[in-house]
């Protein structure tokens, strides 16, 4: 990964104040300031403040979605049944960059949306090169042959940092992983705490 798109992410852990990626080498691990010469006063956040903080981190998550993308999600997430936080973790959860980075074929999820858009990846054995693409249960994901033994997909795989999740079934002898169930808030890996229950309520608003 470039130096540009690694001070990005260091940037984004600094702005939240969490190590968002649960990174070894965030400077937040180090810094408990915000960015800037004196760290910024952090003072107590309002409702507004608080609920734009969790979409803020939620969207950092994933890899800075675009605003009008990430308000999509929520308006799909309030016409699915069930409940709407739910709902919209299970919509990013099944974005395929997403999935190939919970599978562990690329480091980050700045990576996986680079990898997906250069056309490494197949679905169910067809070329998708569409980060955003929603994966559905049962669908397999797989590297390409070609690209299986790129520097970036073999340092993935040794990742001690984060474990493959319960929801998807990954075989790095093959890199191949099967989508098995959209997870559940407590399902997922975060390494911070979210809440998606205050990203609905700021889009409520």
């Amino acid at each position: 990964m470039s130096g540009k798109r690694a001070s990005a992410k260091h940037k984004i852990d600094r702005r939240l104040g969490v190590n968002l990626w649960g990174r070894q080498k965030s400077p937040y691990n180090l810094r408990q300031t915000g960015p800037g010469m004196h760290g910024g006063r952090r003072s107590k956040p309002t409702d507004y403040g608080t609920q734009l903080a969790a979409k803020q981190k939620l969207k950092g998550y994933y890899g800075c979605i675009g605003e009008k993308q990430f308000r999509r999600y929520f308006k799909e997430a309030t016409r699915l049944r069930g409940d709407t936080g739910q709902n919209l973790i299970g919509l990013l959860e099944r974005r395929l960059d997403a999935v190939i980075y919970r599978a562990k074929f690329v480091p980050t999820v700045f990576a996986a949306r680079q990898f997906v858009n250069h056309g490494h990846i197949l679905v169910n054995g067809n070329r998708v090169d569409i980060p955003s693409y929603q994966v559905k249960e049962g669908d397999v994901i797989e590297v390409k042959e070609k690209s299986k033994q790129l520097p970036l997909v073999l340092t993935a795989v040794e990742l001690a940092e984060r474990d493959v999740p319960e929801y998807i079934d990954a075989d790095h002898k093959k890199m191949k992983a099967t989508f098995l169930r959209t997870p559940a808030l407590e399902d997922v890996p975060y390494p911070v705490h979210m809440e998606p229950n205050l990203v609905i309520e700021f889009y409520s608003r």
